[in-house]
């Protein structure tokens, strides 16, 4: 084996180790869902809102590192006790800590948010999200380092490839459509649809916190997550793609999961809440 090829493998059983431990703790939080479950999104912002502070220049235990990190523990709390028209105030008054901090705050609160409104029917609708996160994100590292081949955006993340992006999509795709049958709730066509969506909001995700961070010129985000960094590498694909999920989830009955929505439920759904209507 080259040398390059063991460069390119030699973070592989780390990451493997660390995304099983990654892997168990989230699959009984959203099984069991209820305190657990919140209780793990909110540690989670909270943990993003610190690393982001830390990114930009604030101390977590000065007065306003430490308030960033409660501006985040409070929108969770807020959404995790039923208040979700509490964000937006969340969201517009992190603005306080500069316009940079205020962007990631938004997207902390908005995907904290979208993941807990995502399960307040059943634990499907979450795992569909995370599975198509993951099966993109996963898939396309291994397509990647065993293909190669042209980079996707050099100048942002130069490892990235464009075989990668459709790896990654591929594997959006199918885990999407076998959550959605596994789910025995219908829309396995749609589910496609909407996993490929997700898969394409994912990416960019993934290539927007790699731009920050080459911005900041720095590597990772932090180093909680053997192998795969901070929390804002390991769920940067899926703060984008919670969402978006979310939103797609107003479209349809309050019982049936998001991926069942078609064209004209959306069409539908947006015309409702057109002025006069």
């Amino acid at each position: 084996m080259s040398a390059s090829s063991t460069t390119a493998w030699r973070d592989l059983r780390v990451r493997l180790l660390s995304a099983c431990v990654l892997i168990a703790v989230a699959s009984v939080s959203i099984g069991m869902g209820g305190l657990l479950y919140k209780c793990l999104i909110l540690g989670v912002m909270g943990g993003m809102a610190a690393e982001a502070a830390i990114l930009f220049g604030l101390s977590v235990k000065s007065w306003r590192g430490a308030l960033y990190v409660f501006w985040a523990l409070g929108a969770g709390l807020a959404a995790a006790t039923g208040r979700w028209d509490a964000f937006p105030a969340f969201c517009l008054t992190s603005l306080v800590f500069g316009a940079p901090l205020c962007a990631i705050m938004c997207v902390i609160v908005l995907s904290g948010n979208a993941l807990l409104w995502l399960r307040i029917e059943s634990a499907w609708p979450v795992l569909f999200v995370v599975c198509v996160v993951v099966a993109s994100d996963s898939c396309a590292y291994l397509t990647g380092r065993l293909i190669g081949g042209p980079k996707l955006a050099p100048r942002i993340s130069p490892g990235k490839t464009w075989s990668g992006s459709c790896g990654g999509l591929v594997g959006a795709v199918l885990f999407g459509g076998g959550i959605a049958l596994a789910a025995g709730q219908g829309g396995v066509g749609t589910a496609a649809v909407w996993a490929a969506v997700l898969g394409v909001v994912a990416q960019a995700g993934d290539l927007a916190e790699s731009g920050m961070k080459r911005a900041l010129g720095v590597k990772d985000s932090g180093t909680l997550l053997p192998g795969h960094g901070g929390l804002l590498d390991r769920f940067d694909g899926l703060v984008a793609a919670a969402p978006v999920a979310a939103v797609v989830s107003l479209c349809v009955m309050s019982s049936a999961p998001f991926w069942t929505a078609g064209v004209h439920d959306v069409l539908v759904a947006l015309v409702s809440r057109l002025p006069g209507k």
